[in-house]
């Protein structure tokens, strides 16, 4: 028997369920309400990952199915030692799903000056420009096509807990980065690595942009480019 059912609640599973059970569960409804396809329903996002974190975790659910939510606190089980829910849930699906929505990269911004007489009469700059693109040789692999393994040591997660007793009925939880995997979840096995990349994922790709300064161009005035490869 457990004190109370809240989380399982939430999850739509029944306290006896499986590991797998929950994990279906969580990735059910972590799809449907990922603020990115439901802005509304963050709360509902919050309250799911928090409660298969504390579910999946078999020191967590130890101490909820004896005591709930306040058991969980009292044994000193901070909300600090929870992941964000955004940051769980890309440790869960794992960097295919991360490389999907940075694939774009973020905006490199660089400024440049230039004196009144280019201004005046209008000039063209030549401007050198780096930054991480995904490797194409591998495709963001970071390996060839099967040699990434999950990291036994974190199981995927990139991070490892130690629990630490403090005295009767107190525990601390510390969340580190895993030592093994460096935080990424996962190893890939050095003779299987990407030769351009190096297992890295991303490759330094320089440019030269043509930047073209027109007459009368006001200061903070912007000009955009595309990166194209």
């Amino acid at each position: 028997m457990v004190k109370e059912t809240k989380f399982y609640d939430i999850l739509g599973v029944k306290p006896g369920c499986t590991p797998d059970d929950l994990k279906k569960a969580y990735r059910k409804l972590a799809l449907k309400y990922h603020p990115d396809k439901n802005p509304n329903e963050g709360e509902k996002f919050k309250q799911i990952s928090h409660a298969y974190e504390t579910l999946a975790d078999p020191e967590k659910k130890r101490i909820y199915d004896q005591g709930g939510e306040q058991a969980l606190k009292e044994g000193g089980v901070s909300a600090s030692s929870f992941s964000s829910p955004m940051d769980f849930f890309d440790m869960f699906f794992g960097d295919s799903r991360r490389h999907k929505r940075e694939r774009r990269g973020k905006d490199v911004v660089h400024q440049m000056s230039v004196s009144l007489e280019e201004v005046y009469k209008g000039a063209v700059r030549k401007l050198a420009l780096q930054k991480n693109v995904i490797c194409d040789k591998c495709e963001g692999r970071g390996g060839k096509k099967g040699a990434v393994e999950q990291c036994q040591t974190c199981r995927g997660t990139g991070m490892q807990v130690q629990i630490q007793q403090l005295g009767l009925g107190m525990i601390q939880q510390i969340q580190t980065v895993c030592s093994d995997c460096r935080g990424q979840g996962e190893r890939i096995n050095p003779k299987d690595r990407c030769k351009q990349c190096q297992g890295k994922k991303v490759v330094r790709e320089r440019k030269i942009l043509e930047v073209h300064v027109d007459k009368g161009m006001v200061d903070g005035q912007k000009n955009c480019f595309q990166w194209r490869r």
